[in-house]
């Protein structure tokens, strides 16, 4: 069979985790209208008879301001090593910029195929899609593949990926999507459910860690998890006035984990400050980044 990775890169927001899931047809990677919303190199797996495609979902590559944001920038790299095809996000509905440019250069110089996908083409016109693709052409990479990953619309880019793939092994069993852990779907899911409802730069200092998970003896999933943020000022906003930001996310997360697992979800949400966090070597090492 043909088999492959694929990491999934771009600069922040163009929509590559929406992308991985509607190509892989199921959710493995959260979701924001936020920035930098994913924080890990996350697993998405397509198989079918004649090939297994490894979609690998990555951070945006951006300036680092801090020790997260450098080691974000390293997971991409790390993931760019063992690619053997390379999906480039851009984005239809805003023009290509200096961040585009400089990861379509490192791209160039590496020797591995690069299919370069031209998302949200549901926000774009036809004269903004057709200029990003008049743009994106000078870079000459493998292929160019219009798509609207949020509208499921992604005709091409398998097929494009599949044909560039070499042969190899089935790296997972045939019925995976992801191979992340339950705890990390779990934190990740959680997470989500603050980002969009948390303004400013808070959502960047925002962190979420599960603990160990139980399954109780009346068939409930006990889900502990802590929400870290990093001054004092910032836990009253997580929280919310009368706890209500803490039960509205935390129950959009209940009801979308016990879909996930299949069982009643007890989720115990606590919010603690972990000063300056993203700047911490030390605690970004806890904290399992």
């Amino acid at each position: 069979m043909l088999s492959g990775f694929v990491p999934v890169v771009g600069r922040p927001n163009v929509g590559k985790s929406t992308l991985v899931n509607a190509l892989v047809g199921s959710k493995v990677s959260i979701t924001s209208k936020r920035p930098q919303t994913t924080r890990n190199t996350i697993r998405g797996v397509l198989t079918r008879d004649e090939f297994q495609i490894v979609f690998v979902d990555t951070p945006g590559l951006h300036k680092p301001r801090t020790a997260l944001g450098g080691r974000l920038n390293e997971l991409v790299r790390g993931s760019l090593a063992d690619a053997d095809v390379v999906l480039f996000v851009i984005d239809a509905s805003a023009p290509v910029g200096p961040g585009d440019r400089r990861i379509a250069a490192s791209l160039i110089e590496a020797d591995t195929p690069v299919v370069v996908a031209i998302n949200k083409t549901d926000a774009a016109s036809p004269a903004e899609i057709a200029s990003q693709l008049t743009v994106a052409a000078e870079w000459d990479l493998a292929a160019y593949v219009p798509v609207s990953a949020l509208d499921g619309d992604v005709p091409g880019i398998v097929d494009e990926l599949v044909s560039r793939l070499p042969e190899g092994p089935a790296y997972f069993p045939p019925d995976a999507v992801t191979d992340q852990p339950d705890q990390f779907l779990a934190g990740e899911i959680i997470r989500e459910k603050f980002l969009d409802r948390l303004r400013d730069e808070l959502p960047h200092s925002l962190a979420v860690v599960v603990g160990d998970m139980e399954q109780r003896k009346n068939g409930m999933l006990y889900i502990p998890a802590t929400l870290y943020v990093e001054r004092t000022s910032q836990k009253g906003i997580v929280i919310g006035k009368g706890a209500e930001l803490l039960r509205q996310a935390g129950g959009d997360a209940r009801e979308e984990l016990r879909v996930l697992f299949g069982t009643e979800i007890y989720v115990d949400l606590t919010v603690k400050v972990e000063k300056d966090w993203q700047r911490r070597n030390a605690t970004l090492d806890r904290f399992g980044f």
